[in-house]
Protein backbone atom coordinates (compact mmCIF):
# COMPACT_ATOMS: atom_id res chain seq x y z
CA UNK A 1 0.00 0.00 0.00
CA UNK A 2 1.79 3.27 -1.13
CA UNK A 3 1.29 6.69 1.26
CA UNK A 4 -1.58 8.13 -1.21
CA UNK A 5 -4.23 4.50 -0.93
CA UNK A 6 -5.73 4.70 2.43
CA UNK A 7 -6.77 1.68 4.68
CA UNK A 8 -10.71 0.66 4.60
CA UNK A 9 -10.89 -1.87 7.35
CA UNK A 10 -13.97 -3.65 9.68
CA UNK A 11 -16.24 -1.64 11.99
CA UNK A 12 -16.28 -3.60 15.28
CA UNK A 13 -16.98 -2.93 18.52
CA UNK A 14 -18.06 0.94 17.63
CA UNK A 15 -14.50 1.61 16.17
CA UNK A 16 -12.12 0.96 13.07
CA UNK A 17 -10.18 -2.48 13.99
CA UNK A 18 -6.80 -2.73 14.54
CA UNK A 19 -5.91 -6.37 13.87
CA UNK A 20 -4.49 -7.84 10.99
CA UNK A 21 -5.82 -8.18 8.09
CA UNK A 22 -5.57 -11.97 6.11
CA UNK A 23 -5.78 -10.63 2.88
CA UNK A 24 -6.30 -7.10 1.60
CA UNK A 25 -7.95 -6.50 -2.00
CA UNK A 26 -8.07 -2.69 -4.24
CA UNK A 27 -10.56 -0.26 -4.76
CA UNK A 28 -10.56 1.60 -8.00
CA UNK A 29 -11.17 4.65 -9.11
CA UNK A 30 -13.61 3.87 -12.22
CA UNK A 31 -13.61 7.26 -13.71
CA UNK A 32 -9.44 7.12 -13.54
CA UNK A 33 -8.74 3.40 -13.33
CA UNK A 34 -6.20 4.29 -10.46
CA UNK A 35 -6.16 2.15 -7.26
CA UNK A 36 -6.98 4.67 -4.23
CA UNK A 37 -6.98 2.23 -1.44
CA UNK A 38 -6.55 -0.95 -0.27
CA UNK A 39 -10.05 -2.61 2.03
CA UNK A 40 -9.03 -5.79 4.61
CA UNK A 41 -11.03 -8.48 3.28
CA UNK A 42 -11.87 -10.83 6.61
CA UNK A 43 -11.70 -14.31 7.29
CA UNK A 44 -13.43 -16.90 9.04
CA UNK A 45 -11.86 -15.04 12.34
CA UNK A 46 -12.68 -12.22 11.80
CA UNK A 47 -15.87 -12.85 11.03
CA UNK A 48 -16.25 -14.77 14.43
CA UNK A 49 -15.37 -11.22 16.24
CA UNK A 50 -18.17 -9.53 14.30
CA UNK A 51 -20.54 -11.83 14.59
CA UNK A 52 -19.43 -12.22 18.56
CA UNK A 53 -19.63 -8.25 18.77
CA UNK A 54 -22.98 -8.24 17.56
CA UNK A 55 -23.95 -10.69 20.08
CA UNK A 56 -22.70 -9.05 22.19
CA UNK A 57 -24.60 -6.05 22.52
CA UNK A 58 -28.10 -7.51 21.69
CA UNK A 59 -28.95 -8.53 24.68
CA UNK A 60 -29.15 -4.88 26.14
CA UNK A 61 -30.22 -3.51 23.00
CA UNK A 62 -33.47 -5.81 22.62
CA UNK A 63 -34.32 -4.55 25.99
CA UNK A 64 -33.89 -1.11 25.33
CA UNK A 65 -37.00 0.31 25.02
CA UNK A 66 -39.09 1.66 21.48
CA UNK A 67 -39.13 5.35 22.62
CA UNK A 68 -35.05 4.96 23.19
CA UNK A 69 -34.86 3.38 19.47
CA UNK A 70 -36.99 6.10 18.94
CA UNK A 71 -34.66 8.78 19.60
CA UNK A 72 -31.38 7.04 17.89
CA UNK A 73 -33.54 6.36 14.64
CA UNK A 74 -34.24 10.06 14.66
CA UNK A 75 -30.65 11.29 15.26
CA UNK A 76 -29.31 9.05 12.16
CA UNK A 77 -31.71 10.34 10.34
CA UNK A 78 -30.92 13.98 10.68
CA UNK A 79 -26.83 13.37 10.59
CA UNK A 80 -27.73 11.48 7.29
CA UNK A 81 -29.40 14.19 6.13
CA UNK A 82 -27.25 16.96 6.95
CA UNK A 83 -24.07 14.56 5.28
CA UNK A 84 -25.83 12.86 2.46
CA UNK A 85 -23.42 14.82 0.58
CA UNK A 86 -20.66 13.47 1.76
CA UNK A 87 -21.72 10.06 1.75
CA UNK A 88 -22.95 10.46 -2.53
CA UNK A 89 -19.21 12.02 -2.95
CA UNK A 90 -18.10 8.67 -1.45
CA UNK A 91 -20.15 6.40 -4.04
CA UNK A 92 -18.96 8.52 -6.62
CA UNK A 93 -15.74 8.28 -5.86
CA UNK A 94 -15.82 3.80 -5.47
CA UNK A 95 -18.65 3.22 -7.65
CA UNK A 96 -18.59 5.75 -10.63
CA UNK A 97 -22.27 6.86 -11.03
CA UNK A 98 -22.58 10.70 -11.29
CA UNK A 99 -23.37 12.70 -8.48
CA UNK A 100 -26.78 13.52 -8.73
CA UNK A 101 -27.25 10.11 -8.80
CA UNK A 102 -25.39 8.90 -5.66
CA UNK A 103 -27.21 11.89 -4.31
CA UNK A 104 -30.69 10.24 -5.39
CA UNK A 105 -29.49 6.84 -4.07
CA UNK A 106 -29.03 8.36 -0.85
CA UNK A 107 -32.21 10.16 -0.73
CA UNK A 108 -34.18 7.16 -1.33
CA UNK A 109 -32.31 5.32 1.69
CA UNK A 110 -33.16 7.96 3.96
CA UNK A 111 -36.99 7.42 2.83
CA UNK A 112 -36.74 3.86 4.80
CA UNK A 113 -34.51 5.55 7.78
CA UNK A 114 -38.01 7.84 8.32
CA UNK A 115 -40.23 4.97 7.65
CA UNK A 116 -38.22 2.69 10.39
CA UNK A 117 -39.04 6.20 12.65
CA UNK A 118 -42.70 4.72 13.43
CA UNK A 119 -41.32 1.89 14.93
CA UNK A 120 -43.51 2.31 17.95
CA UNK A 121 -46.62 1.83 15.84
CA UNK A 122 -45.59 -0.58 13.11
CA UNK A 123 -44.65 -2.94 16.27
CA UNK A 124 -48.24 -3.41 17.65
CA UNK A 125 -49.34 -6.47 18.73
CA UNK A 126 -52.89 -7.74 19.19
CA UNK A 127 -54.77 -8.51 22.21
CA UNK A 128 -58.11 -10.35 22.08
CA UNK A 129 -60.03 -10.34 25.62
CA UNK A 130 -62.13 -13.10 26.82
CA UNK A 131 -61.48 -16.31 24.00
CA UNK A 132 -62.66 -18.48 26.65
CA UNK A 133 -63.70 -17.88 30.55
CA UNK A 134 -61.19 -15.92 32.22
CA UNK A 135 -58.69 -16.50 29.29
CA UNK A 136 -57.23 -13.74 27.02
CA UNK A 137 -54.43 -13.87 24.21
CA UNK A 138 -52.55 -11.49 23.22
CA UNK A 139 -49.71 -11.53 20.45
CA UNK A 140 -46.01 -9.68 20.27
CA UNK A 141 -43.27 -9.04 18.00
CA UNK A 142 -40.07 -9.69 19.03
CA UNK A 143 -36.66 -9.22 17.42
CA UNK A 144 -34.88 -12.36 15.77
CA UNK A 145 -30.58 -11.73 17.39
CA UNK A 146 -27.95 -11.25 14.81
CA UNK A 147 -29.07 -10.49 11.85
CA UNK A 148 -26.48 -10.44 8.39
CA UNK A 149 -26.70 -8.19 5.64
CA UNK A 150 -24.46 -8.52 2.57
CA UNK A 151 -25.25 -5.91 0.20
CA UNK A 152 -23.86 -5.17 -3.58
CA UNK A 153 -21.60 -2.63 -5.40
CA UNK A 154 -24.26 -1.09 -7.85
CA UNK A 155 -25.75 0.51 -4.33
CA UNK A 156 -23.13 1.00 -1.61
CA UNK A 157 -25.73 3.38 0.52
CA UNK A 158 -29.10 2.54 -0.30
CA UNK A 159 -29.28 -1.50 -0.19
CA UNK A 160 -27.72 -1.44 3.72
CA UNK A 161 -30.26 1.10 4.11
CA UNK A 162 -33.07 -0.80 3.02
CA UNK A 163 -32.39 -3.26 5.39
CA UNK A 164 -30.13 -1.65 8.33
CA UNK A 165 -32.24 0.63 10.07
CA UNK A 166 -35.65 -1.36 9.99
CA UNK A 167 -33.47 -4.62 11.67
CA UNK A 168 -32.21 -2.20 14.44
CA UNK A 169 -35.42 -0.96 14.85
CA UNK A 170 -37.10 -3.90 15.57
CA UNK A 171 -34.42 -4.52 18.46
CA UNK A 172 -31.79 -6.58 16.27
CA UNK A 173 -28.32 -6.33 16.36
CA UNK A 174 -26.86 -6.35 12.61
CA UNK A 175 -23.69 -7.70 10.73
CA UNK A 176 -22.96 -5.82 7.22
CA UNK A 177 -20.88 -6.87 4.77
CA UNK A 178 -20.83 -4.52 1.84
CA UNK A 179 -19.60 -5.41 -1.27
CA UNK A 180 -15.27 -5.26 -1.27
CA UNK A 181 -15.59 -2.78 -4.90
CA UNK A 182 -16.75 0.06 -3.00
CA UNK A 183 -16.34 -0.23 0.68
CA UNK A 184 -16.40 3.03 1.92
CA UNK A 185 -20.00 4.32 1.93
CA UNK A 186 -20.76 1.67 4.46
CA UNK A 187 -17.96 2.75 6.88
CA UNK A 188 -19.48 6.16 6.63
CA UNK A 189 -22.72 5.24 7.75
CA UNK A 190 -21.96 3.10 10.23
CA UNK A 191 -20.04 5.77 12.00
CA UNK A 192 -23.54 8.46 11.57
CA UNK A 193 -25.11 5.45 13.43
CA UNK A 194 -22.30 6.06 16.38
CA UNK A 195 -22.45 9.54 16.34
CA UNK A 196 -26.25 8.78 16.46
CA UNK A 197 -26.20 7.44 19.79
CA UNK A 198 -26.25 3.36 18.91
CA UNK A 199 -24.89 1.48 21.04
CA UNK A 200 -20.82 0.38 20.12
CA UNK A 201 -21.56 -3.44 18.75
CA UNK A 202 -25.64 -3.05 17.65
CA UNK A 203 -23.99 -2.94 14.13
CA UNK A 204 -20.76 -3.92 13.09
CA UNK A 205 -19.13 -3.56 9.81
CA UNK A 206 -16.84 -6.63 7.95
CA UNK A 207 -15.46 -5.96 4.92
CA UNK A 208 -14.75 -9.36 2.53
CA UNK A 209 -15.75 -11.50 -0.40
CA UNK A 210 -16.95 -14.83 -0.70
CA UNK A 211 -14.73 -16.29 2.87
CA UNK A 212 -16.66 -13.69 4.52
CA UNK A 213 -20.19 -14.20 3.12
CA UNK A 214 -19.62 -17.77 3.87
CA UNK A 215 -19.00 -17.98 7.11
CA UNK A 216 -21.93 -15.80 7.46
CA UNK A 217 -24.38 -18.13 5.66
CA UNK A 218 -23.19 -20.88 8.50
CA UNK A 219 -22.28 -19.06 11.52
CA UNK A 220 -24.75 -20.46 14.37
CA UNK A 221 -25.28 -16.87 16.12
CA UNK A 222 -26.41 -15.60 12.70
CA UNK A 223 -30.84 -15.72 12.82
CA UNK A 224 -31.29 -13.96 9.22
CA UNK A 225 -29.84 -13.11 6.61
CA UNK A 226 -30.73 -10.18 3.85
CA UNK A 227 -28.96 -10.40 0.55
CA UNK A 228 -29.02 -8.86 -2.80
CA UNK A 229 -26.71 -9.34 -5.80
CA UNK A 230 -26.90 -11.94 -9.01
CA UNK A 231 -29.89 -14.66 -9.28
CA UNK A 232 -27.02 -17.24 -9.31
CA UNK A 233 -25.37 -16.14 -5.35
CA UNK A 234 -28.67 -15.18 -4.38
CA UNK A 235 -29.54 -18.97 -4.86
CA UNK A 236 -26.55 -20.04 -3.14
CA UNK A 237 -27.19 -18.11 -0.25
CA UNK A 238 -30.74 -19.15 0.28
CA UNK A 239 -30.23 -22.79 0.26
CA UNK A 240 -26.71 -22.50 2.42
CA UNK A 241 -27.96 -19.97 5.17
CA UNK A 242 -31.76 -21.59 5.55
CA UNK A 243 -29.94 -25.29 5.35
CA UNK A 244 -28.61 -23.79 8.23
CA UNK A 245 -31.66 -22.93 9.95
CA UNK A 246 -31.84 -19.27 9.28
CA UNK A 247 -34.76 -16.90 8.09
CA UNK A 248 -33.42 -15.74 4.34
CA UNK A 249 -34.61 -12.86 1.91
CA UNK A 250 -32.17 -13.24 -0.96
CA UNK A 251 -32.92 -10.52 -3.83
CA UNK A 252 -31.40 -11.89 -7.44
CA UNK A 253 -31.13 -10.76 -11.02
CA UNK A 254 -33.63 -9.65 -13.34
CA UNK A 255 -34.32 -8.44 -16.67
CA UNK A 256 -36.34 -5.59 -16.32
CA UNK A 257 -39.26 -5.36 -19.97
CA UNK A 258 -40.30 -2.19 -20.61
CA UNK A 259 -43.51 -2.58 -22.56
CA UNK A 260 -44.31 -0.18 -25.42
CA UNK A 261 -48.11 0.20 -27.50
CA UNK A 262 -49.24 1.93 -30.63
CA UNK A 263 -50.98 4.22 -28.27
CA UNK A 264 -48.41 5.03 -26.27
CA UNK A 265 -46.18 8.71 -25.76
CA UNK A 266 -43.34 8.26 -28.04
CA UNK A 267 -41.46 10.92 -26.34
CA UNK A 268 -42.58 9.69 -23.18
CA UNK A 269 -41.52 6.48 -23.63
CA UNK A 270 -38.41 7.00 -25.14
CA UNK A 271 -37.28 9.72 -22.41
CA UNK A 272 -37.72 6.71 -19.78
CA UNK A 273 -36.64 4.29 -21.98
CA UNK A 274 -33.10 6.15 -21.88
CA UNK A 275 -33.54 7.22 -17.81
CA UNK A 276 -33.84 3.59 -17.23
CA UNK A 277 -31.60 1.76 -19.37
CA UNK A 278 -28.74 4.05 -18.85
CA UNK A 279 -28.75 5.74 -15.44
CA UNK A 280 -26.34 4.38 -13.36
CA UNK A 281 -24.66 2.80 -16.30
CA UNK A 282 -26.98 0.14 -16.43
CA UNK A 283 -25.91 -0.84 -12.89
CA UNK A 284 -29.03 -1.28 -11.64
CA UNK A 285 -31.32 -4.64 -10.77
CA UNK A 286 -34.12 -2.35 -11.98
CA UNK A 287 -32.56 -1.03 -15.11
CA UNK A 288 -34.71 -1.71 -18.39
CA UNK A 289 -32.72 -4.14 -20.69
CA UNK A 290 -35.37 -5.08 -22.39
CA UNK A 291 -37.86 -2.72 -24.63
CA UNK A 292 -40.66 -4.63 -26.11
CA UNK A 293 -42.08 -2.14 -29.49
CA UNK A 294 -45.65 -3.31 -30.05
CA UNK A 295 -45.79 -2.53 -33.99
CA UNK A 296 -46.00 0.09 -35.56
CA UNK A 297 -44.05 2.01 -33.54
CA UNK A 298 -40.80 0.09 -33.18
CA UNK A 299 -38.90 2.66 -35.94
CA UNK A 300 -40.34 5.33 -34.47
CA UNK A 301 -39.73 4.89 -31.06
CA UNK A 302 -35.89 3.26 -32.05
CA UNK A 303 -35.09 6.76 -34.05
CA UNK A 304 -36.16 8.73 -31.00
CA UNK A 305 -34.09 6.71 -28.40
CA UNK A 306 -31.33 7.44 -30.93
CA UNK A 307 -31.50 10.28 -31.22
CA UNK A 308 -31.41 11.00 -27.17
CA UNK A 309 -28.37 8.93 -26.97
CA UNK A 310 -26.56 10.40 -29.20
CA UNK A 311 -26.86 13.86 -26.75
CA UNK A 312 -25.51 12.01 -23.41
CA UNK A 313 -22.59 13.16 -22.06
CA UNK A 314 -20.35 9.89 -20.81
CA UNK A 315 -17.45 11.27 -18.20
CA UNK A 316 -16.60 11.54 -14.52
CA UNK A 317 -19.40 11.85 -12.34
CA UNK A 318 -18.09 14.56 -10.95
CA UNK A 319 -17.80 16.57 -14.09
CA UNK A 320 -21.87 17.05 -14.38
CA UNK A 321 -22.34 14.46 -16.73
CA UNK A 322 -25.18 11.72 -17.51
CA UNK A 323 -23.38 8.87 -17.20
CA UNK A 324 -20.48 7.46 -15.31
CA UNK A 325 -17.74 4.39 -15.76
CA UNK A 326 -18.52 0.97 -14.74
CA UNK A 327 -17.71 -0.39 -11.76
CA UNK A 328 -14.40 -2.02 -12.56
CA UNK A 329 -12.59 -2.89 -16.10
CA UNK A 330 -13.31 -6.48 -15.80
CA UNK A 331 -17.01 -5.76 -15.86
CA UNK A 332 -16.68 -3.08 -18.59
CA UNK A 333 -14.74 -6.07 -20.53
CA UNK A 334 -17.87 -8.23 -19.81
CA UNK A 335 -20.08 -5.97 -20.68
CA UNK A 336 -18.59 -5.03 -24.00
CA UNK A 337 -18.41 -8.75 -24.97
CA UNK A 338 -22.54 -8.69 -24.87
CA UNK A 339 -22.06 -6.02 -27.06
CA UNK A 340 -19.95 -8.14 -29.70
CA UNK A 341 -21.99 -11.02 -29.17
CA UNK A 342 -25.30 -9.24 -29.87
CA UNK A 343 -23.61 -7.96 -33.12
CA UNK A 344 -22.20 -12.05 -34.17
CA UNK A 345 -26.18 -12.64 -33.06
CA UNK A 346 -27.34 -10.29 -36.04
CA UNK A 347 -29.04 -7.77 -34.07
CA UNK A 348 -28.81 -4.75 -35.53
CA UNK A 349 -26.74 -2.07 -33.59
CA UNK A 350 -27.99 1.10 -33.37
CA UNK A 351 -25.81 2.82 -30.86
CA UNK A 352 -22.52 1.44 -30.17
CA UNK A 353 -21.15 2.43 -26.71
CA UNK A 354 -17.61 1.21 -27.39
CA UNK A 355 -17.24 4.48 -29.82
CA UNK A 356 -19.28 6.97 -27.78
CA UNK A 357 -17.34 10.25 -26.81
CA UNK A 358 -16.11 10.42 -23.03
CA UNK A 359 -15.53 13.20 -20.95
CA UNK A 360 -12.62 11.91 -18.77
CA UNK A 361 -9.75 9.70 -18.06
CA UNK A 362 -8.40 7.49 -20.88
CA UNK A 363 -7.73 4.66 -17.92
CA UNK A 364 -11.15 4.96 -16.46
CA UNK A 365 -13.16 2.18 -17.36
CA UNK A 366 -15.81 3.49 -20.20
CA UNK A 367 -19.01 1.85 -22.02
CA UNK A 368 -21.23 4.68 -23.31
CA UNK A 369 -24.80 3.54 -23.86
CA UNK A 370 -25.17 1.00 -26.24
CA UNK A 371 -29.08 0.69 -28.06
CA UNK A 372 -30.00 -3.29 -30.51
CA UNK A 373 -32.66 -3.33 -32.30
CA UNK A 374 -34.27 -6.55 -33.87
CA UNK A 375 -33.08 -8.33 -31.00
CA UNK A 376 -34.52 -12.01 -31.04
CA UNK A 377 -35.74 -14.08 -27.94
CA UNK A 378 -32.35 -16.38 -28.56
CA UNK A 379 -30.02 -13.67 -28.71
CA UNK A 380 -27.62 -13.41 -25.39
CA UNK A 381 -28.04 -9.83 -25.00
CA UNK A 382 -32.21 -10.56 -24.38
CA UNK A 383 -31.40 -13.98 -22.10
CA UNK A 384 -28.93 -12.77 -19.78
CA UNK A 385 -28.70 -9.95 -17.39
CA UNK A 386 -26.11 -8.35 -18.42
CA UNK A 387 -25.76 -5.23 -16.04
CA UNK A 388 -24.41 -2.59 -18.14
CA UNK A 389 -25.50 -0.05 -20.42
CA UNK A 390 -27.07 -1.81 -22.91
CA UNK A 391 -30.79 -1.75 -24.02
CA UNK A 392 -32.19 -4.25 -26.46
CA UNK A 393 -35.48 -3.91 -28.35
CA UNK A 394 -37.35 -6.20 -29.44
CA UNK A 395 -40.62 -5.98 -31.80
CA UNK A 396 -43.62 -7.76 -31.17
CA UNK A 397 -46.98 -7.60 -33.25
CA UNK A 398 -49.56 -7.61 -30.32
CA UNK A 399 -50.03 -6.45 -26.57
CA UNK A 400 -50.76 -10.96 -26.03
CA UNK A 401 -47.06 -11.53 -28.08
CA UNK A 402 -45.30 -9.21 -26.15
CA UNK A 403 -46.75 -10.15 -22.70
CA UNK A 404 -45.67 -13.79 -23.46
CA UNK A 405 -42.19 -12.26 -24.21
CA UNK A 406 -42.39 -10.88 -20.60
CA UNK A 407 -43.79 -13.81 -18.90
CA UNK A 408 -41.62 -16.20 -20.76
CA UNK A 409 -38.46 -14.77 -18.80
CA UNK A 410 -37.11 -16.54 -16.13
CA UNK A 411 -36.54 -13.52 -14.28
CA UNK A 412 -39.53 -11.47 -12.47
CA UNK A 413 -38.24 -8.50 -10.77
CA UNK A 414 -39.92 -5.24 -12.43
CA UNK A 415 -41.91 -5.09 -15.76
CA UNK A 416 -43.12 -1.78 -16.83
CA UNK A 417 -46.14 -0.72 -19.62
CA UNK A 418 -46.70 2.44 -21.35
CA UNK A 419 -49.98 3.14 -22.72
CA UNK A 420 -52.61 5.76 -23.09
CA UNK A 421 -55.30 3.04 -22.51
CA UNK A 422 -56.56 2.47 -19.31
CA UNK A 423 -57.77 -1.07 -19.99
CA UNK A 424 -54.63 -2.04 -21.59
CA UNK A 425 -52.66 -1.34 -18.41
CA UNK A 426 -55.28 -2.84 -15.64
CA UNK A 427 -54.89 -5.99 -17.89
CA UNK A 428 -51.28 -5.74 -17.92
CA UNK A 429 -51.37 -4.81 -14.05
CA UNK A 430 -53.20 -8.19 -13.39
CA UNK A 431 -51.91 -10.57 -15.99
CA UNK A 432 -47.55 -9.65 -16.23
CA UNK A 433 -45.61 -11.95 -13.97
CA UNK A 434 -43.56 -9.52 -12.16
CA UNK A 435 -43.33 -8.50 -8.19
CA UNK A 436 -43.29 -4.96 -9.20
CA UNK A 437 -45.33 -3.37 -11.87
CA UNK A 438 -45.14 0.43 -13.66
CA UNK A 439 -48.01 2.01 -15.13
CA UNK A 440 -45.84 4.99 -17.81
CA UNK A 441 -43.01 4.41 -14.98
CA UNK A 442 -40.03 2.77 -16.13
CA UNK A 443 -38.45 1.81 -12.70
CA UNK A 444 -41.18 1.18 -10.13
CA UNK A 445 -39.30 0.57 -7.27
CA UNK A 446 -41.87 1.03 -4.63
CA UNK A 447 -41.91 4.01 -1.58
CA UNK A 448 -40.66 2.83 1.62
CA UNK A 449 -44.14 2.05 3.30
CA UNK A 450 -44.57 -0.80 0.82
CA UNK A 451 -42.09 -3.63 -0.19
CA UNK A 452 -39.49 -4.06 -2.78
CA UNK A 453 -39.07 -7.44 -4.30
CA UNK A 454 -39.41 -9.52 -7.09
CA UNK A 455 -41.41 -13.23 -8.48
CA UNK A 456 -39.68 -16.16 -9.88
CA UNK A 457 -35.60 -16.22 -9.84
CA UNK A 458 -35.67 -12.57 -8.81
CA UNK A 459 -36.20 -13.45 -5.60
CA UNK A 460 -35.32 -16.44 -2.96
CA UNK A 461 -37.43 -16.71 0.59
CA UNK A 462 -41.11 -15.43 0.99
CA UNK A 463 -40.29 -11.88 2.43
CA UNK A 464 -39.30 -8.35 0.34
CA UNK A 465 -37.45 -5.41 1.46
CA UNK A 466 -38.32 -2.94 3.99
CA UNK A 467 -41.98 -2.15 4.71
CA UNK A 468 -44.25 -3.99 5.99
CA UNK A 469 -42.72 -7.34 4.74
CA UNK A 470 -39.49 -5.84 6.56
CA UNK A 471 -40.54 -5.76 9.90
CA UNK A 472 -42.37 -9.08 9.85
CA UNK A 473 -38.48 -10.12 8.37
CA UNK A 474 -36.92 -8.64 11.30
CA UNK A 475 -39.10 -9.76 13.92
CA UNK A 476 -41.05 -13.50 14.88
CA UNK A 477 -44.47 -13.06 16.71
CA UNK A 478 -44.58 -14.58 19.69
CA UNK A 479 -48.45 -15.45 20.62
CA UNK A 480 -49.05 -15.97 24.57
CA UNK A 481 -52.58 -16.86 26.23
CA UNK A 482 -53.33 -16.08 29.86
CA UNK A 483 -55.87 -17.30 32.68
CA UNK A 484 -55.60 -15.52 35.45
CA UNK A 485 -57.50 -17.99 38.32
CA UNK A 486 -60.64 -17.33 40.28
CA UNK A 487 -59.27 -17.01 43.66
CA UNK A 488 -62.45 -19.39 44.18
CA UNK A 489 -61.01 -22.18 41.95
CA UNK A 490 -60.35 -25.20 43.75
CA UNK A 491 -59.87 -29.13 42.55
CA UNK A 492 -58.01 -31.04 39.51
CA UNK A 493 -58.83 -31.92 36.49
CA UNK A 494 -56.90 -33.62 34.44
CA UNK A 495 -59.06 -33.54 31.07
CA UNK A 496 -57.40 -31.83 27.93
CA UNK A 497 -57.84 -27.97 28.25
CA UNK A 498 -61.50 -27.13 26.46
CA UNK A 499 -62.52 -24.16 24.98
CA UNK A 500 -65.16 -23.44 27.11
Amino acid sequence: MTDTQQRITHWIDGRPWTGTPERTGEVFDPATGSVTARVDLAGAATVDEAVASARGAFAAWRRTSLSRRTAVLFAFRRLLAERAGEVAAAITAEHGKVLDDAAGEVQRGLEVVEFACGIPHLLRGGHTAGVSTGVDVHAVRQPLGVTAVISPFNFPAMVPLWFVPLAIACGNSVVLKPSEKDPSASLLLARLWSEAGLPDGVLTVVQGDKEAVDRLLVHEDVASVSFVGSTPVARHVYETASAHGKRVQALGGAKNHMVVLPDADLDLAADAAVNAGFGSAGERCMAVSALVAVEPVADALVARIAERIAALRVGDGRRGCDMGPLVTAAHRDRVAGYVEAGVAAGAELVADGRTHPVDGDADGFWLGPTLFDRVTPDMSVYTDEIFGPVLSVLRADSYDAALALVNGSPYGNGAAIFTNDGGAARRFEEEVEAGMVGINVPIPVPVSSYSFGGWKDSLFGDTHAYGPDGVHFFTRTKTVTTRWPDPRHRGIDLGFPRND
